[in-house]
């Protein structure tokens, strides 16, 4: 019964407390929720009044921010309107000094009217004036012709005749006193400028002979150089075109030939096969024509010694050679080369003491004989072959000038040429420096070789003996035994008929026939 009053009690007091919980969370509920109710309501109202002052503040700001533009545009207005104000009285100023403009150019034209009119009447006047003294003068002059009996026309050519021989005297005795005064300076002053280049050049004396001595160990020698029956000496004359003089010298042969150039390849050969002993026809052609090869080597050679001595640089490679073949030509009897060598000098000193270019001036007196160097072997005068050598080699105007009027075949173009002119007169008068006799010699020597050359079938001519002898090589293939005959007395005939020597020449054909083979 207790324990039933107990759980009774127990159940009764739980209902109790649930209720009482009931009620007591309801009460809590309903004040939470008014507490958050009125908290609601002081934020909107926090936000209305909040709003409400950003309202006031933005209108205030508008406000101001009305009042700021408008009285910008007020002041910008004003700005405007005194602007307009000084532009309107600039125009009024303006049309004020256009109208005075007006008024003035009107006044201008009202005199200019005026002094037309006077022009006029002043052209009118000078015209009835000019026509009474053109009457009065043809009055006068008729008078005057009737008087004198000469025509107007035949008094004015008298006059005017008179009037020119008075001038041309006046002016002929000018140019007279002019040219008399220019000429005594210059002449002075020339004379002076090449006493100085010739002072300061000294040349020697360059003649050359038509003999070369060739010096041998022995006697022994002279015969191993004939052969046996002479085949040795004619193969190397052959070869050479040189003559070769065995008499009594002792331990001496003499090589005579009037080209340099083929004398020297002669006695270097001769030199040579001496030397070596071997002397026979084959191994003479192999030597003279080794020699050949390196005395063209050493034109190159010469040709570069003698620009460096002048000093002048940036020459053509065919220039170079040619100068060097020039140190085996000779003119007068003097040497090409150094004729060259001594005329650069004083043309490059004349030039330089005139205020001309000096370098320019040496190559011009360098290249002046260029021509002598294969005068002998093509058609034409020196002066024409060096012309066109200068051009192909990319000489200069001036230098081809100098070139071709240095003998007086065209008229010089520039001073220099006028002074490689001087230069070369003064190298070659120079004493000792020239004999005309060695030329006229060489000179006949040349002809002689070109004359049996110019028939056909010729391969080669060689003047010898001092040219009492010409011997002629012919091709075996186009001329035959009989025709030599022919070939000889129509060669003999030509040089009876153009040529002029004393004495008598004899004439010599040679026609060989070689079959070649090597053994392997």
């Amino acid at each position: 019964m207790e324990n039933y009053l107990v759980i009774i009690v127990s159940l009764a007091t739980g209902i109790i407390c649930l209720i009482g919980g009931w009620f007591l969370s309801r009460y809590i509920g309903k004040g939470k929720v008014a507490k958050a109710e009125n908290m609601a309501n002081k934020i909107i109202e926090d936000a209305k009044k909040e709003a409400s002052n950003i309202k006031r503040e933005k209108i205030l700001e508008a406000k101001e921010e009305w009042h700021r533009v408008k009285q910008s545009l007020d002041n910008e207005a004003k700005t405007r309107r005194a602007d307009l104000q000084k532009l309107e009285s600039k125009n009024n100023q303006r049309e004020l000094n256009l109208d005075r403009r007006n008024d003035l150019l009107g006044q201008k034209e009202k005199e200019l009217e005026e002094v037309d009119r006077k022009v006029k009447n002043r052209e009118e006047r000078v015209g009835k004036l000019e026509k009474d003294l053109e009457r009065l003068i043809e009055e006068q002059n008729k008078k005057l012709e009737t008087i004198s009996g000469i025509s107007n026309e035949e008094a004015k050519r008298i006059l005017m005749q008179n009037l020119i021989e008075k001038a041309k005297q006046g002016a002929a005795r000018d140019v007279k006193e002019i040219k008399d005064r220019a000429r005594q300076a210059a002449n002075k002053e020339a004379k002076e400028i090449i006493i100085q280049a010739i002072q300061r050049t000294a040349a020697d004396h360059s003649t050359e002979t038509t003999v070369s001595v060739v010096n041998l160990p022995g006697d022994d020698m002279k015969g191993r150089i004939i052969g046996r029956e002479g085949r040795n000496i004619r193969s190397f004359e052959t070869a050479t075109g040189v003559e070769v003089i065995v008499d009594d010298t002792p331990e001496a042969v003499v090589l005579s030939g009037f080209d340099p150039y083929r004398r020297e390849i002669a006695r270097i050969a001769l030199e040579r096969l001496v030397q070596d002993g071997r002397i026979h026809p084959a191994r003479i052609e192999e030597v003279v024509e080794k020699v050949k090869n390196e005395l063209e080597e050493k034109l190159v050679e010469t040709g570069d010694a003698a620009l460096f001595e002048v000093g002048i640089t940036g020459v053509h490679n065919e220039i170079v050679k040619l100068l060097g073949k020039l140190k085996y030509r000779t003119s007068y009897g003097q040497n090409v080369l150094q004729h060259s060598i001594e005329v650069a000098y004083l043309t490059g000193l004349m030039a330089s003491s005139l205020g001309f270019d000096g370098d320019l001036a040496k190559r011009a007196g360098l290249f002046h004989d260029i021509g002598k160097a294969i005068d002998r072997y093509t058609e034409g005068t020196h002066t024409q072959i060096g012309i066109e050598i200068a051009k192909r080699c990319g000489e200069g105007p001036i230098v081809v000038n100098a070139i071709a009027s240095h003998h007086e075949d065209v008229e010089p173009t520039h001073p220099i040429s006028v002074l490689v002119q001087a230069a070369d007169a003064i190298s070659g008068s120079r004493p000792g420096a020239r004999r005309e006799t060695l030329e006229s010699y060489i000179k006949r020597l040349e002809k002689l070789e070109s004359l049996a050359v110019s028939f056909p079938g010729v391969e080669k001519a060689y003047a010898i003996q001092a040219g009492r002898e010409i011997r002629v090589i012919v091709e075996h293939d186009k001329i035959d035994d009989p025709m030599c005959e022919q070939l000889v007395a129509d060669i003999a005939e030509k040089i009876q008929n153009e040529m002029e020597y004393p004495g008598q020449i004899k004439v010599t054909v040679i026609r060989e026939f070689r079959a070649i083979e090597y053994a392997k």
